[in-house]
């Protein structure tokens, strides 16, 4: 039924690739911001600046990234030749759900800068800048390696 699509597979796949490149790329960078953020006086100039950054980050990067990685992702799942029974697919996805809801709490971060509630120090920040690349990796060993 969906035979027609292995034969957009690698254009699929690429575009896939794309995507969660620029969405982790997003997802490394703003907590970096939110670590110097953090340091900076509250309403100051450049705490302004970096509620600038944090935004068109996250609305004009991070968030088609995502919408696109999901899209592209999804297609990718209805090829016919995938195995639903295997491990590897079911931690992947499972990797994939935490990252999109770190991104969901990144956004409720940028939030707080927003209202000036800053309750969190930069090592906080440095901490949660870690997070999304251990993820990653989890992801791209399941994707690649299909240990089980």
């Amino acid at each position: 039924m969906l035979d027609w699509l292995a034969d957009y597979y690698l254009w699929i796949k690429a575009f896939h690739i794309i995507s969660v490149i620029a969405w982790m790329a997003g997802l490394l960078y703003l907590p970096r911001l939110f670590v110097y953020h953090a340091a900076t006086v509250p309403k100051s100039e450049i705490s302004n600046t970096f509620l600038k950054m944090e935004y068109r980050l996250s609305r004009m990067i991070m968030l088609p990234a995502m919408i696109l990685s999901f899209s592209f992702g999804s297609i990718l799942l209805l090829m016919p030749s995938l195995d639903w029974h295997s491990g590897w697919l079911h931690i992947k996805l499972f990797m994939v759900l935490i990252l999109a809801g770190l991104h969901g709490y990144m956004v409720v971060l940028y939030k707080e800068f927003l209202l000036e509630k800053r309750q969190r120090t930069p090592r906080f920040f440095r901490i949660i800048n870690e997070i999304p690349a251990v993820i990653m990796i989890i992801i791209v060993v399941m994707a690649v390696v299909k240990p089980f």
